[in-house]
């Protein structure tokens, strides 16, 4: 019986790296599906507000105080801003005043800060998950600085203000205005927000129609309703109220003092009982804790002008120079802010995500080179800070060796993540980074979702074979008829050193 011969038409077995790619993809559509990321964002929070209540004096300890002022307003008449100063913006009795409005309880404003957290957040993961190119990639990082910077999420303002962040960026290219108003609401809540002003200021091809006009006009709403109860000249207090702060223990230039106490120095660190902080005694710490009153304002005037410039260069990206203006702007308001609050590192987090989520794809992947180090970077500062606060934050203070180095180690990274950004710019301005040589400009929220499970192509992303196009950039009349808004002359943002641990 002759031996059967095999058809020569008959597919061949799958190799095991065409087994593992096909693996690989199944795993990418899995994971990009938004059944799989609303679960995984429902263990997140729950492992978040979990966390919350076993430390909860020192999560909720703010949020009582929030339900104090908001209480004393409902029952009394009054008002913080209204009657007396205020460590916040006067925006932020909206936020804490909603739960006094449907829990009568202590324990029950905890509960509903806790779900307007959730639900703020919930929004700005349904705009991520929604962006374009990699918006489902952008969502994973999001939930997983979530988890790695821990309960002091939710136990702050700065669980409110880091989703308006988000979305402002998300849609900053596309809807501006939008954006803007985003962006200046937020500000009246807590500062941090302006730094999205200053990046829409820098990239702005209309900047007085998109940027100034409605950013003024919702500053004119605030201040209308602020001084019709009675704010006068308080309504501004906040933006001078830190004035006579120290030096916070957490703050990176508390850094070299910390470091010091491992050698003996003679560093006190004392509870400041009227701002509920602990702060470095001494000529030197109030030294450096001036000379930064300086410093921050200028560092953040020098960045505006730097994406100016870069805008000037380089209009035909002007999404991707906005989203690095961002993330610059609002790690320099924690690298250069005496203060220094654990829950600052939420800020970090929103400008690396909208930067996975929408930057140029360039040439294929290029995009990497520019966010997945700060991501790595965002979630490993976030972890830190977590284990100094609240996990270990005894040891911090005692100046315990291994918590003294945690703590420079995430301040360490802090300034990296200020320098790399700042570098990046500049290479984007003189046409070093690969962004630079490739003509793209971010697309945003709202169009459609794709994730890199999908490998969509992006203009200017390369093509099947490979290569890119021969000069690496769209003909002149493509890019302006793409261009949605381009860079005009920069401004600058107040910096935000308005919290409490």
């Amino acid at each position: 019986m002759a031996a059967e011969t095999s058809d020569p038409q008959t597919p061949s077995t799958p190799s095991t790296r065409e087994r593992l790619r096909g693996a690989a993809r199944l795993t990418g559509r899995v994971l990009a599906s938004w059944p799989v990321l609303w679960i995984a964002f429902a263990v997140v929070h729950v492992v978040l507000i979990k966390q919350s209540w076993e430390w909860e004096g020192e999560i909720y300890g703010d949020v009582t105080l929030y339900e104090w002022w908001a209480r004393n307003g409902l029952d009394s008449g009054w008002w913080v801003v209204f009657d007396t100063q205020w460590v916040y913006p006067v925006g932020a009795l909206v936020p804490i005043t909603l739960p006094a409005l449907v829990a009568g309880t202590t324990y029950g404003y905890e509960v509903v800060w806790s779900t307007l957290v959730t639900m703020l957040d919930a929004l700005a993961l349904l705009a991520l998950g929604s962006a374009r190119p990699r918006g489902r990639v952008a969502a994973w990082f999001w939930l997983a600085f979530l988890l790695a910077l821990g309960p002091i999420f939710v136990g702050r303002l700065d669980g409110v203000i880091a989703p308006i962040i988000l979305v402002a960026l998300l849609v900053a290219v596309r809807h501006p205005v939008v954006a803007m108003v985003l962006a200046t609401a937020g500000a009246w809540i807590k500062i941090a927000p302006g730094a999205v002003a200053v990046a829409l200021f820098a990239a702005a091809r209309r900047p007085v129609r998109h940027v100034l006009l409605p950013g003024a006009a919702v500053t004119a709403v605030v201040l209308i309703w602020a001084l019709a109860g009675g704010a006068g000249s308080r309504v501004f207090d906040v933006f001078g109220e830190q004035g006579d702060r120290g030096l916070q223990v957490e703050s990176v230039a508390a850094t070299p003092f910390l470091v010091s106490r491992l050698w003996g120095a003679a560093v006190t660190v004392e509870f400041n009982d009227r701002i509920f902080t602990y702060e470095v005694l001494g000529d030197a710490a109030l030294r450096v804790a001036g000379a930064l009153d300086y410093a921050l304002p200028i560092a953040v005037l020098l960045i505006a002008v730097l994406a100016w410039w870069a805008g000037r260069r380089r209009p035909d990206l002007a999404g991707d120079i906005l989203l690095l203006t961002a993330a610059a702007e609002l790690v320099a308001l924690i690298v250069f802010n005496k203060v220094g609050s654990p829950q600052f590192l939420a800020w970090v987090g929103p400008p690396v995500a909208a930067g996975i989520a929408l930057a140029s794809a360039g040439r294929r992947h290029t995009w990497a080179w520019t966010w997945l180090p700060p991501a790595v970077g965002a979630i490993v500062a976030a972890r830190l800070t977590q284990e100094i606060f609240p996990r270990q934050y005894g040891e911090f203070l005692g100046a315990w060796p291994h918590m003294v180095w945690v703590g420079a180690a995430r301040n360490t990274l802090l300034v990296l993540l200020l320098v790399g950004a700042v570098v990046r710019l500049v290479q984007v301005a003189v046409g070093a980074s690969p962004y630079a040589r490739v003509r793209a400009t971010a697309p945003a929220a709202g169009d459609g979702t794709t994730s890199d499970a999908d490998d969509a192509h992006e203009p200017g992303e390369a093509d099947a074979d490979g290569e890119a196009d021969a000069d690496g950039e769209a003909e002149p009349a493509k890019a302006a008829a793409a261009e949605p808004a381009v860079a005009a002359p920069a401004g600058s943002a107040e910096a935000d050193t308005s919290a409490t641990n």
